[in-house]
């Protein structure tokens, strides 16, 4: 009877959540991105890459980049704190503090998690064969989120013949690499000094860049996009 005891209690991995609608998967994922894109918080313990969505707080020295992160939360029916610190002497500054109340962290956290891992999927799996008009589209919204919060939250790297943005986050980075691609811009990835720089070129591709990443009225929703193969994450 010992053995078939065992095999009873033995611990079964939970099942694999269904696939985020594109709409969320979208919101998720811009949110994802920015907290990316934002310096680890003392208290976050992220060491190695770790996942950075536990609820720890966000800290912008952008106000466009905190006033997005809070649109795309209230849009998830997420609450958030949003709170503004001035420092400095001679140059003043602002810094935009976003915190997720805890009983509301570990929904946060899951939905937050699903959104990057689901999106970078997206972005990173290379062409569906027989891929929906519908998936066609939302991969380059996909893409242009990225941007967009990296142009907010990241660290500008402008020069004359180039737009760049710095970024400490590896994955993300290479997110933006494909996620240009997919936006029919080449992109750059160069090492930088404890980071990396990713960049296009001045001229039609730094516009096709800013073009896509400008905010825009929230699309309607669609269906559920179909769930990919768990390997592939």
């Amino acid at each position: 009877m010992a053995p078939e005891t065992m095999l009873l209690d033995r611990h079964r991995p939970p099942s694999t959540p269904p696939p985020l609608d594109w709409l969320t998967l979208a919101d998720a994922f811009e949110i994802a991105c920015l907290v990316r894109c934002a310096p680890a918080h003392p208290v976050d313990g992220r060491r190695g890459g770790a996942e950075p969505y536990r609820g720890a707080p966000v800290e912008f020295n952008r106000p466009e980049a905190a006033h997005r992160m809070r649109q795309l939360l209230t849009r998830l029916d997420v609450p958030v704190e949003h709170q503004v610190t001035t420092g400095g002497l001679r140059r003043r500054y602002e810094l935009h503090r976003l915190e997720v109340p805890r009983e509301h962290r570990p929904a946060y956290a899951r939905l937050v998690e699903a959104g990057w891992r689901q999106g970078r999927r997206e972005l990173l799996g290379g062409p569906v064969p027989g891929a929906s008009a519908a998936r066609r589209l939302w991969r380059t919204r996909l893409a242009a989120a990225a941007w967009r919060s990296a142009l907010l939250a990241g660290g500008r790297h402008v020069r004359r013949h180039i737009l760049g943005v710095r970024l400490a986050d590896r994955e993300l980075a290479a997110v933006l690499v494909r996620g240009a691609a997919l936006l029919d811009v080449p992109a750059l990835l160069r090492p930088g000094a404890g980071c990396f720089v990713v960049c296009v070129a001045d001229g039609p591709d730094r516009r096709r860049i800013l073009d896509n990443a400008a905010l825009a009225p929230a699309p309607a929703p669609v269906c559920p996009p179909p769930d990919l193969d768990a390997g592939q994450d």
